[in-house]
């Protein structure tokens, strides 16, 4: 809980407390966890609360303009609606935190981490946000606009939406992220199919073959019914790979995902099989007016399409990448 004096202090307001503070240079980090400011009667514009602890506190609606509120602990607080312009928030913790219809407007947020933070209609503009971590952020409804994510004595890059700025923040400083990128875009293969276990071993040993080819073996396990997200997923994907092996033998979810991927992903093959015994599904008819899509390799047995996956599974996916590629 949070000391009584550091509170009750608090609780005057952000001039006073700014008075305590400076005849207090020994609290470094003060004790204000699950303390409850909700409701606005307290006003800490400019207030100096830099490194202190407010986790699990209740914030809701509380004016923090200009405040500086660096290395802060805001986790699983509840700061929805408050008003967060001007205030100085690098290195600050926001993990679960509720900064849902919050106002971050001209802020500086370098170095801090959203882990699992709700944003929810939140306004984030105008602010840097160079070196921040945003992970399974609720942005959903959030207006964000204009964020710096270089060093402010770099040249300028702005982008407008968080979980980018990430993004292009490794793109930009991280050699290995380039790296990695560059070579996805040749060694990602995406493997769609059913991993029961009358199907699993063929796809397993397909996969295995791959790994001593030097591809990266990607598989997408359709065990349960196929939904939204799932087909984002797979989409994010294919995006990704340099080619796509499916099993369209006894298919489930397969169908609707190679609806969301053949018609949009021109560049990337797609190699379906099929166990000889089996027939395809009524729809696959659709793709094969697709030239990005193979023809369907049926094999014998695992034996069989073992033996022959190089052959007739990897060597005509490869050959369609570089004929698409135009290499």
């Amino acid at each position: 809980m949070a000391n009584p004096e550091q509170l009750d202090v608090l609780m005057r307001g952000g001039d006073y407390w700014n008075d305590w503070r400076r005849n207090k240079p020994e609290v470094i980090r003060p004790d204000l966890t699950y303390a409850d400011l909700s409701g606005g009667g307290v006003g800490l514009a400019e207030a100096h609360l830099q490194g202190a602890n407010f986790a699990g506190a209740k914030l809701n609606g509380v004016n923090f303009n200009g405040a500086a509120l660096y290395e802060a602990n805001f986790s699983w607080a509840d700061l929805s609606g408050a008003n967060l312009t001007r205030a100085n928030l690098t290195h600050v913790n926001f993990a679960r935190a509720n900064l849902s219809q919050a106002t971050i407007v001209e802020a500086n947020l370098s170095h801090s981490r959203f882990h699992h933070t709700d944003l929810s209609r939140a306004q984030v503009a105008d602010c840097t946000v160079h070196g921040i971590t945003a992970w399974s952020v609720n942005l959903e409804g959030a207006r964000q606009s204009n964020l710096t994510i270089t060093d402010p004595y770099e040249y300028r890059v702005t982008v407008d939406n968080l979980a980018v700025a990430q993004f292009v923040y490794l793109l930009l400083n991280n050699e290995d992220v380039r790296t990695i990128l560059n070579s996805l875009s040749s060694k990602v293969v995406l493997i769609l199919g059913r991993f029961a276990p009358e199907r699993k071993e063929v796809l397993d040993r397909i996969r295995e073959r791959l790994r001593q080819l030097d591809y990266l073996p990607v598989i997408f396990d359709f065990r349960q019914p196929s939904n939204r997200d799932l087909t984002e997923t797979v989409t994010t994907l294919a995006h990704m790979a340099r080619f796509i092996i499916a099993d369209i033998t006894d298919p489930k979810s397969v169908p609707q995902e190679l609806q969301a991927i053949v018609p949009n992903l021109p560049s990337v093959p797609v190699q379906p099989l099929l166990l000889s015994s089996a027939e395809e599904y009524a729809m696959f008819e659709h793709f094969k007016r697709y030239p990005w899509v193979l023809k369907t390799y049926r094999y014998d047995s695992v034996a069989d399409a073992v033996a022959s996956v190089q052959e007739r599974i990897i060597n005509p996916a490869e050959s369609k990448a570089k004929e698409l590629q135009g290499s």
